[in-house]
């Protein structure tokens, strides 16, 4: 039986379970909101074409209207000031796209501190136990920040000193995108970085370190509970939009349940 063969029986017959780490896309998904004077992106919206009548009898269909940085969504390097010289969402290679994975999982530290940020010896701590971040992997960061995600205002977690979500310290940030061999980071939060983010050293240090060190992002990931720390296969469909800085993605992993 050949490789592929192999992998189909093993999805057919239960030995790998395809775990879904997308966030369902409508109006209501929660988007980033950056303060004045900075723009912010659309919610998404469906805007119907036809829908079998007299625009179109047999068919339906929708023009759509979102932000590259939607929901769950890919970041190129290309987004930040720091990668523009990097790759846009279309030049991803597909051997980041379809790449090991590993879940970090910090929620009970996050628990109660939607301030937490993830340090460097967190990372060492789970290096302890699990062994070195694989080269070309994909370090996935469960804060259980996603139980908050069906809804805007809980999600964005704001008040008047800005918005309050788990993240990684500029040093952690700062080691991964320079001492680490992996492709990129995903998130369970609106963004790669922590709601803090803008008063941080520097600010927004997970976009500016890792993309600025051609590394990628993931973000508003869900169901990271169901993945082990080690061994699944992470697959990302981002639109390969030429010279875009991101897309929405549909993002899914592979993982060996066993016989």
């Amino acid at each position: 039986m050949s490789l592929l063969a192999e992998l189909s029986a093993a999805i057919t017959g239960g030995g790998i379970e395809v775990v879904d780490l997308t966030a369902p896309l409508t109006s209501s998904t929660p988007i980033l909101q950056l303060p004045e004077p900075f723009a912010n992106t659309i919610p998404f919206r469906l805007e119907e074409i036809s829908r079998y009548d007299e625009r179109g009898p047999r068919w339906y269909w929708n023009d759509i209207h979102t932000g590259e940085h939607t929901g769950t969504h890919f970041d190129a390097p290309v987004h930040w000031l720091s990668g523009k010289d990097g790759l846009d969402v279309s030049q991803a290679p597909l051997s980041t796209l379809v790449a090991p994975a590993v879940v970090l999982d910090a929620s009970a530290k996050a628990e109660g501190n939607p301030d937490f940020l993830l340090s460097v010896d967190d990372v060492r701590e789970w290096e302890s136990e699990h062994g070195a971040l694989p080269a070309g992997a994909w370090l996935l960061y469960r804060s259980g920040w996603d139980v908050h995600s069906g809804d805007q205002d809980e999600f964005l977690n704001a008040d008047e000193s800005g918005s309050h979500t788990p993240g990684i310290s500029p040093e952690c940030a700062k080691w991964l995108a320079e001492e680490t061999p992996i492709a990129g980071l995903g998130v369970e939060t609106v963004g790669t970085d922590a709601g803090q983010a803008p008063g941080l050293d520097p600010a927004f240090p997970c976009h500016e370190l890792l993309l600025g060190a051609g590394k990628f992002g993931l973000t508003q990931l869900r169901n990271l509970a169901n993945l082990p720390a080690t061994g699944a296969m992470l697959v990302i469909s981002p639109l390969p939009i030429v010279g875009g800085s991101g897309s929405p993605a549909r993002v899914f992993a592979l993982v060996e349940r066993g016989a």
